[in-house]
């Protein structure tokens, strides 16, 4: 059975530079044998965390909305990638909502002591951070970083590897920049074999170039 790696899209914009990212990272990892999903976040309809503490004693959350669908879809992928730009030094409201909904690992794994996530995928899943800036200062990358670093915990997935990139409003257009799409790839593509995929059985048997949403 291939592997499975998700790849969460925080970004409003199906056509930008994130987007763009994210997809030449899951063309990498397909090609390196593993199956790919995109997620577009902000396409979901669920609410934010309403602290309920539903999830406290039960595996799911008491709000009934696309998030339901989400949880055995994050704890089943051997592989996660987020994909986010930089939005007021932090994670974008939606993806942040998004993860702050993932309360139910944390309360599952460290409240009750029973991870949602199978045992056996446990100590081999593996994550990759994709995230740019417009700024180019120092710090851009510490809030969004620490988030990242929460969220692929409380999940049980490695926080294996980040491509990180500052300075988008100085280098414009993505695609005009080879070297950031192609370490993209590269970045995709060291996940898949990370995970222990068959490296050139993706590109013919996966499931397809990664498709954005239609607006």
């Amino acid at each position: 059975m291939k592997k499975k790696v998700v790849g969460l899209l925080g970004s409003p914009l199906f056509e930008g530079n994130t987007a763009r990212l994210l997809s030449r990272a899951l063309d990498g990892a397909r090609d390196a044998g593993c199956e790919t999903e995109l997620v577009a976040v902000t396409c979901l309809e669920f609410q934010s965390c309403q602290e309920m503490f539903f999830c406290r004693e039960h595996e799911t959350c008491t709000l009934d909305d696309d998030m339901q669908q989400m949880y055995p879809k994050l704890a089943a992928a051997d592989g996660l990638i987020v994909a986010t730009p930089v939005m007021t030094m932090g994670i974008p409201g939606t993806l942040k909502s998004f993860m702050d909904r993932c309360q139910v690992f944390f309360m599952a794994k460290y409240y009750r002591k029973q991870p949602l996530v199978p045992p056996e995928k446990r100590d081999t899943r593996n994550g990759l951070f994709i995230c740019i800036a417009g700024m180019d200062i120092p710090e851009v990358f510490v809030g969004p970083k620490l988030t990242a670093k929460a969220f692929f915990d409380i999940v049980d997935c490695r926080y294996g590897d980040e491509l990180l990139i500052n300075g988008m409003d100085r280098i414009g257009d993505v695609k005009k920049q080879p070297a950031l799409t192609d370490a993209a790839y590269k970045k995709g593509y060291a996940l898949g074999v990370s995970l222990g995929a068959t490296a050139g059985t993706g590109a013919s048997k996966g499931s397809g170039p990664a498709e954005m949403p239609e607006k």
